[in-house]
């Protein structure tokens, strides 16, 4: 494990150790030109001295500049630094020269923060969150850019069958167990692994009957930052006794840093989804989109389809339903699911993954209780999700993709979010 300090590491200690080099180098020549004074006239000499301060004073500002420019100004790293339950929590940043800045906090794996620039060369941040883990502790929504699990999405009056013994979930959804139920993996203090300014790898040991999921789980994450604006969240998973897993993260995007989604153009590579209840169950069906709102197969803004009256989008108040991918059979790279383009910002979020499944959610559900870091309210419509992951209450339907991990097999999956600007 890593401690505070070290999660501090990326660009300042990347500048620090350029301004130490430099200090060396400089407190050199200053050596080697006061041992040469001799051989110098003394205008010479105080001329020699007084341009060196000059360049260095430059320098060090230049850096200084730079190196503040590594992160969001409105993140301040201690305000992330909080014990919770024993463990303490804190942040670290990820960073290229396109100017794409990424934060990270160990507190439910969470994505903080996403800047990119838009298509005025404006920095735009383009995950909804807050400033400080008080608040992420504090917000009525429970999943703002954290890491959700063991099972993401909804389980049917929160039971699973494995081998003949049927296993239990806390219910905290209408009589349903949701993103594995409370005090799950959003809500949990991860391990510091590994922390550059390229790669982030955190840790999360998951004990046998923790809210009631069988076997002892190890997972590992990897946020990592390519210089194309590749973000790529690696999961992988080991257990020692059979159990269910489906993972995902569960930010809340807004290409535009607030404000409607609705005008956002949206496509999803999917000729089917599946169906649900009122209570927003799989009903067990894999329908094709064709003829309905969920036929995103080609661009489409979304208000032309939100809210129509149709009965599947009245369930979920709009889009919150799981998408089957178009899948290559065998492949195990990331292939294209989704993409949504602001024209406001130009900014166009390319999602690609190896899992079989997309929940697309327009953020129905917010109540405008929690406020962003600008202050302003979080309203329904003012964010949408790109949830990669299995379908829901896959256990309970044979004809889903299994979610059955077992001891010996690792679970392995990765989703790339690739941002561009037009």
């Amino acid at each position: 494990m890593l401690t505070d300090k070290s999660v501090r590491r990326s660009a300042w200690e990347w500048a620090a150790n350029l301004i130490q080099t430099l200090y060396q180098l400089i407190v050199k020549l200053i050596v080697y030109l006061a041992w040469m004074k001799i051989a110098l006239p003394p205008v010479s000499y105080m001329k020699a001295i007084v341009r060196l301060s000059g360049i260095v004073m430059c320098m060090l500002f230049t850096i200084t500049v730079s190196a503040q420019k590594s992160r969001p100004v409105y993140l301040n790293p201690p305000n992330f630094e909080k014990e919770v339950n024993g463990k303490k929590t804190g942040i670290a940043f990820l960073s290229n020269k396109k100017g794409m800045q990424v934060a990270i906090t160990n507190y439910g794996a969470r994505l903080v923060s996403a800047v990119v620039p838009d298509k005025n060369g404006k920095p735009v941040d383009i995950v909804v969150g807050f400033n400080s883990i008080d608040e992420y502790i504090n917000a009525k929504g429970r999943n703002y850019g954290a890491t959700v699990g063991r099972y993401a999405n909804r389980m049917a009056k929160g039971q699973f069958t494995l081998d003949g013994t049927i296993y239990q979930l806390p219910l905290n959804n209408n009589g349903n167990n949701l993103h594995g139920g409370p005090m799950g993996f959003n809500e949990q203090v991860w391990d510091w692994v590994k922390v550059s300014d390229k790669a982030i790898t955190l840790a999360y040991w998951s004990k046998d009957g923790e809210n009631g999921f069988p076997g002892n789980l190890k997972v590992t994450l990897t946020f990592s930052l390519s210089e194309q604006n590749e973000l790529k969240i690696a999961y992988a998973a080991t257990t020692d006794k059979k159990t269910v897993l489906n993972l995902t993260n569960h930010s809340y995007f807004n290409l535009e840093g607030g404000g409607n989604v609705t005008g956002y153009i949206v496509s999803v590579n999917a000729d089917q989804y599946t169906p649900v209840n009122e209570a927003m169950l799989p009903t067990g069906e894999i329908a094709s989109v064709t003829g309905t709102p969920f036929d995103l197969r080609k661009p489409t803004i979304v208000s032309a389809l939100v809210d129509l009256p149709n009965q599947q989008l009245q369930y979920g108040g709009g889009f919150d339903h799981n998408f089957v991918l178009n899948k290559r059979k065998g492949t195990k790279t990331p292939e294209l699911a989704a993409t949504a383009f602001s024209p406001k910002s130009g900014i166009t979020m390319k999602v690609f993954t190896t899992e079989p499944g997309i929940q697309f959610f327009t953020a129905n559900t917010l109540k405008g209780l929690d406020k962003d870091r600008n202050g302003n309210p979080i309203n329904a419509r003012e964010a949408f999700c790109f949830e990669t992951q299995h379908f829901p209450d896959s256990p309970n339907h044979p004809n889903f993709p299994t979610t059955v991990l077992k001891p010996g097999e690792k679970f392995e999956s990765v989703t790339v979010y690739q941002l561009e600007v037009k």
